[in-house]
């Protein structure tokens, strides 16, 4: 019986051997790929994001539950392709142009990717034409802006007006985030959401698309 509670242990503790073996015994067995990521993958992360948020938990344990998650990831991903099972929507992320800081778009990246988001990373310094391109070409759901300068904000607000000029805003969810950043801010260029953080970014995205 495939032990989806020592995966997501794996996952919370940053074990990411044991994390991809559990997940390979799994897959070995015969156990549904959708319950090995809900019931071990997700449920681990969840921890993870709550850990964080209260403080229990920093940026270094929440890079290692993530490399975990990704160890095991890399084993499910093939099969959950094959036996289509669908992500909880489909996110572009990345740092607005003018800006090379990534690591709050990497967590946010990693948190949503373990709650069962499909993650289009963008990169650093991305140009508003290239979120548009992510909407038109590979169906992005939510697009995250992420900046950690005052100076590239405007980026986000040039970003949401490509949107506009391109009639994609109405299909796309945009949530904003960086440490300049406010929810004040968020409002006033039209964004759909801001999140302090990469746990409050999985809870927002979830918010924003009627799942959680």
């Amino acid at each position: 019986m495939a032990d989806f509670e020592g995966l997501a242990t794996a996952i919370i503790n940053g074990k990411a051997p044991v994390a991809a073996e559990i997940t390979q015994q799994a897959l070995a067995e015969g156990a549904n790929p959708s319950d090995i990521l809900t019931k071990g993958l997700v449920a681990g992360m969840d921890v993870v994001g709550r850990k964080f948020k209260n403080n229990e938990f920093y940026v270094p344990e929440v890079l290692i539950a993530a490399r975990a998650m990704k160890s095991a990831m890399e084993h499910l991903r093939p099969v959950l392709a094959e036996t289509g099972v669908q992500p909880v929507a489909r996110v572009a992320i990345g740092t607005v142009r003018g800006d090379l800081h990534d690591i709050g778009k990497n967590l946010v990246s990693m948190m949503l990717e373990g709650a069962g988001f499909e993650i289009i990373d963008l990169g650093v310094d991305v140009k508003p034409e290239q979120f548009v391109e992510a909407v038109q070409q590979k169906n992005a759901d939510v697009i995250c802006l992420s900046a950690l300068l005052t100076t590239t904000m405007p980026a986000m607000s040039d970003t949401i007006k490509a949107l506009l000029d391109a009639n994609l805003r109405e299909k796309v969810k945009v949530m904003i985030g960086g440490a300049p950043v406010t929810d004040n801010y968020a409002q006033e260029i039209g964004a759909d959401g801001y999140a302090p953080d990469a746990a409050s970014a999985v809870d927002r995205a979830k918010v924003l698309l009627g799942v959680a």
